[in-house]
């Protein structure tokens, strides 16, 4: 789900470049040292995760795993996205380093999005797996309609182009919320203080509950 050099106008970019850049600086300044390891391997999955895309136009298909991203590092998702988008960028081409900013801003935007309005109701346990599911169908679905606001701007004959990369990502929705909602429910299990939802002497309680 990366944005081409060359499609969108130079305003865009420098407006998506200012808004990332901002998420970014937001993100930093709420990372502590006991995160940083779960954001170096968040930014490590969400770099594997487009090695297997699909070409759609200017843009591509492939597992994001900003929904994820967004339940387990908050707003250090746009920190942990932008390593992940530049490695892409400078390794393989994808996306490009003009169009950083905006892909950065249509990505991790989405993942903040989950993380406050649907990580609170993973206290207490319930319905873990439904809220992951949500989550990465809906931070794609969000990504997704970015993207194509996004394309929009480089004038109306695109509209076409835009309709079919929603189109060609609605199963990727569907995937990404399946794998999503599993690795959700397995890490709740397994090592629930990974969401950071409860105090530290509430976590073996939390752990009970589901166990």
């Amino acid at each position: 789900m990366h944005l081409a050099e060359g499609i969108v106008p130079l305003p865009v970019l420098a407006g998506g470049a200012v808004l990332a850049a901002s998420g970014v600086a937001i993100g930093l300044r709420k990372l502590d040292e006991e995160r940083i390891v779960p954001v170096a391997v968040m930014a490590s999955s969400l770099f594997v995760a487009s090695l297997i895309h699909v070409p759609v136009g200017p843009a591509s298909a492939h597992l994001v795993m900003n929904g994820l991203a967004g339940l387990i590092l908050g707003w250090a998702v746009f920190p942990a996205m932008l390593v992940a988008l530049l490695l892409q960028a400078l390794f393989f081409g994808y996306g490009g380093l003009t169009t950083l900013g905006v892909n950065t801003l249509n990505m991790a935007l989405p993942g903040v999005l989950c993380f406050l309005l649907l990580r609170p109701l993973m206290y207490g346990g319930r319905s873990v797996f439904v809220v992951g599911f949500f989550a990465g169908a809906l931070a794609v679905a969000v990504a997704c309609t970015m993207l194509c606001l996004t394309l929009l701007t480089a004038g109306r004959g695109i509209i076409p182009l835009a309709q079919g990369v929603f189109l060609a990502h609605v199963p990727v929705m569907l995937v990404e919320g399946l794998v999503t909602g599993s690795a959700v429910s397995f890490l709740y299990r397994v090592r629930p203080e990974t969401f950071a939802l409860w105090s530290k002497p509430e976590w073996s309680a939390a752990h009970a509950t589901i166990s």
